[in-house]
């Protein structure tokens, strides 16, 4: 229990961590901090407050979840920490940097060079192959040619696709472009991995090698990953989980 509400301490897995992406001393610096984050809505003359003062801590390499009913602002918390929506008020910071006070240009150029994002409305691009729509994101990254062809492989084959790489979106079960998603989030080796219910349209054998892979993305890379759910099947893996209820952190709960 912390003054910010319940971050519960999960069960661990052993650690598998033997390298980091993180350069000497920067292990003491939050992965992710909010401070006081506030977000309000305004349509016409009403108003409508999705968060009020939230306060949270992530450190390098832990899986945190974001939980709590329909409505409650998880996936608009989620936004705010990514980068997509700025805050009401309060402050975030991303790997030490205040994410709040950067230009749009050089916000893109953050979000870009450290985040990986998966949405749960997947956002293929549907006239590219699912090896297509890896590859691409890799391009911006820098990478080409071949090795980014090679990488995008990869990736789609972590993530349970190798049949599939020449498939469109439109002939991808919703599970499959899930997956697809995910594994175009990873492109590049983010150290933030950003993810809204990225289990939920998974079997449970697809669902189960997803919670794996961001489990080894967290504990062999020290990424950090964040994660939106309702899935109680990834709650095994989480280091912390926040319970939001009516835009708050609630205490006392869980």
């Amino acid at each position: 229990m912390t003054s910010q509400g319940l971050l519960v301490e999960k069960p661990r897995f052993p650690s598998l961590a033997t390298s980091t992406n993180f350069p000497a001393g920067m292990l003491t610096t939050a992965a992710i901090s909010a401070r006081g984050v506030e977000m309000v809505f305004q349509s016409g003359r009403q108003s409508y407050q999705a968060l009020g003062g939230i306060d949270l801590e992530i450190q390098p390499g832990q899986i945190q979840l974001l939980m709590g009913p329909s409505g409650s602002g998880k996936t608009t918390l989620l936004s705010i920490l990514a980068g997509i929506l700025t805050p009401t008020a309060g402050n975030v910071k991303l790997l030490g940097t205040d994410i709040t006070r950067l230009t749009p240009k050089a916000l893109a150029q953050f979000r870009l060079a450290h985040i990986g994002f998966v949405f749960q409305g997947f956002n293929l691009f549907p006239a590219l192959t699912a090896l297509e729509n890896v590859e691409l994101a890799l391009q911006l990254h820098g990478i080409k040619g071949r090795t980014a062809r090679l990488e995008a492989k990869l990736l789609l084959e972590q993530v349970g696709l190798a049949d599939k790489m020449t498939f469109k979106p439109r002939d991808l079960s919703g599970g499959q472009k899930q997956r697809v998603a995910i594994a175009r989030a990873l492109a590049g080796q983010p150290e933030l991995i950003m993810a809204d219910e990225p289990t939920a349209s998974l079997d449970s054998h697809s669902g189960h090698a997803v919670i794996t892979l961001l489990h080894h993305l967290a504990k062999e890379r020290q990424a950090t990953v964040l994660i939106v759910t309702h899935d109680p099947r990834i709650m095994d893996v989480a280091d912390r989980i926040a319970y939001l209820e009516d835009g708050k952190i609630q205490p006392g709960v869980g």
